[in-house]
């Protein structure tokens, strides 16, 4: 398996597996990303994706560069998602890391993300990579 940064080419299969995405955190009506948009927006679209040897797209991570007014740079998490065939292959694993990396890299002080208090499977990993999870906050939405 191999984690790369996503071409255009890629995206499709990025927003087939959006909305998949969208299913499983049981918000699927919530999704308002089209192709033309993610197409049009690719100069701010981070995207990273996992492909096997075959070249199956299996997951994606979606992030993006921030200012956090407390502690400097960070990189935001947006979304991280891995097929469910090939959850618990280390899949979600590889994705932190590279992201690690590339906040490392850019001098981040910080990654940070969110994830769904029933989302208990991802909360015990995201402890296990070391993260501290905040039940604090609450998150806001203003659209536009």
């Amino acid at each position: 398996m191999v984690i790369r940064k996503a071409t255009a080419d890629d995206f499709p299969e990025v927003l087939k597996m959006i909305n998949e995405f969208a299913s499983f955190q049981r918000t699927p009506g919530k999704v308002t990303i089209s192709l033309e948009q993610m197409l049009q927006d690719q100069a701010v679209f981070n995207c990273l994706i996992a492909e096997t040897p075959t070249k199956e797209i299996i997951g994606f991570a979606t992030y993006f560069y921030t200012y956090f007014s407390w502690s400097g740079k960070g990189l935001y998490l947006d979304d991280l998602y891995v097929k469910n065939e090939f959850r618990n292959q280390l899949v979600g694993t590889r994705f932190l890391k590279a992201l690690a990396k590339l906040a490392a890299d850019e001098h981040c002080k910080k990654m940070r993300w969110q994830v769904s208090k029933w989302n208990e499977p991802a909360i015990e990993f995201y402890k296990k990579m070391g993260a501290v999870i905040d039940e604090t906050e609450i998150n806001c939405d203003l659209y536009l």
